[in-house]
């Protein structure tokens, strides 16, 4: 703390992002890739590593863009690239909230939307998700700022059906509607062919998580031109080159090579599901992802011994501690099947060598999800991981 910090900097709580350990560990705690990025996103970073960095890289990513609307069916126009879509979201929560009313969120969410709205003193209200942690949509049929979805939702993994958004968007025309998509490619349904109908839609994505680029840092929102301008005044009165040359020839490689992101996302997939369906049975609560990880809990294990134990065994998982809802769950990132067979059988070891809880009537956890409430469909059969 020092005198000359603004006032508003001792108020704020900034995010607090997931550990990066300094050792080997088997890391499933920040929802990063168990797989290498596409080979073609390696080359053309690789290619771009040349003489020409002396240069400042296109204000405007155009190529990249171009290559993003492309994928989606829009044109350039529709189109918004930043360093991330943290920093994406950062700008549409300058650019496109409206502080007369307050912006609405879920309660159990992405932790950094509530940083945001701190740090440019936007008014904002928590809703709460069912107990069920399933989303309503109409509790956010109210007068606001402006709703963010995380969709699959962050720490839940749980999804909402495209129409559920329809029907959000059809209620709410007057404010803007962010849909974080980050996990998205994962199995949930995209709001982005949304898009041509509703003005004031605003898909973000990211190349972090099923295109295996967290360190690239590469985000982008797709929505009408009007709330792309928004976006570009606020980049442009910040930092005008927030992507290297480097990230844009990756991020474009990456985009074009699908074959590569569907079989990566088919295999990460799979994983899940098969983890999800060994946890159950050693007598786990999952929750029915759509994301790429789980989130669960052990009815007789407090969830940060858990966490202790598996860190004592070199496995890294995520005890989210500042969500008060979340003090029982862990949550897991999807690693490879050796990884996950890793979890597994550490997992069962804490449990044999765990005395019995004194009274097992003591808890009263919240119930488990109901697949009908919210979530798009249900998970594919996979193969189960040995135990």
């Amino acid at each position: 703390m020092s005198r000359f910090w603004n006032k508003r900097v001792h108020a704020l709580r900034p995010y607090v992002p997931g550990e990066q350990p300094s050792r080997p560990m088997v890391k499933l705690n920040t929802n990063e890739s168990p797989y290498p990025p596409s080979p073609r996103a390696l080359a053309a970073i690789r290619d771009a590593a040349d003489e020409n960095l002396r240069l400042y890289p296109d204000p405007e990513a155009t190529a990249l863009r171009q290559a993003i609307a492309a994928r989606h069916g829009l044109g350039a126009e529709n189109v918004f690239v930043g360093n991330g879509s943290d920093e994406v979201l950062a700008h549409a929560f300058r650019a496109l909230l409206q502080d007369r009313e307050p912006a609405l969120f879920a309660d159990v969410t992405y932790g950094f939307y509530p940083v945001y709205c701190a740090l440019y003193d936007q008014p904002y209200q928590v809703i709460p998700l069912r107990p069920d942690f399933t989303l309503n949509v109409e509790d956010y049929v109210r007068p606001s700022g402006g709703i963010v979805i995380a969709n699959p939702n962050a720490h839940t993994g749980l999804a909402l059906p495209a129409s559920a958004l329809e029907t959000l968007l059809e209620a709410q025309r007057e404010c803007t509607v962010i849909i974080d998509e980050a996990y998205v490619d994962f199995g949930a349904q995209s709001a982005v062919g949304l898009i041509k109908r509703f003005d004031n839609l605003l898909v973000v994505r990211t190349l972090s998580k099923s295109s295996g680029l967290a360190g690239l840092r590469v985000g982008y929102a797709l929505g009408a031109p009007g709330l792309i301008e928004g976006l570009n005044r606020v980049k442009d009165s910040f930092n005008s080159y927030p992507l290297s040359r480097t990230s844009q020839a990756g991020a474009i490689a990456a985009i074009e090579d699908v074959p590569w992101l569907q079989e990566t996302v088919r295999r990460i997939a799979g994983t899940r599901d098969a983890l999800a369906e060994t946890l159950a049975r050693s007598g786990f609560e999952v929750l029915p992802s759509r994301a790429n990880f789980l989130l669960m809990r052990h009815p007789g294990q407090p969830a940060e011994k858990l966490a202790g134990d598996l860190r004592a065994r070199g496995i890294l998982v995520r005890h989210l501690s500042d969500t008060p809802r979340l003090q029982d769950w862990l949550r897991v990132t999807i690693g490879t099947e050796e990884e996950c067979q890793v979890l597994v059988e550490a997992l069962h070891e804490i449990l044999r060598d765990a005395p019995e809880p004194e009274d097992e009537t003591a808890r009263d956890p919240e119930p488990a999800p109901d697949p009908a409430h919210g979530t798009a469909s249900e998970p594919p059969a996979a193969r189960t991981p040995a135990p």
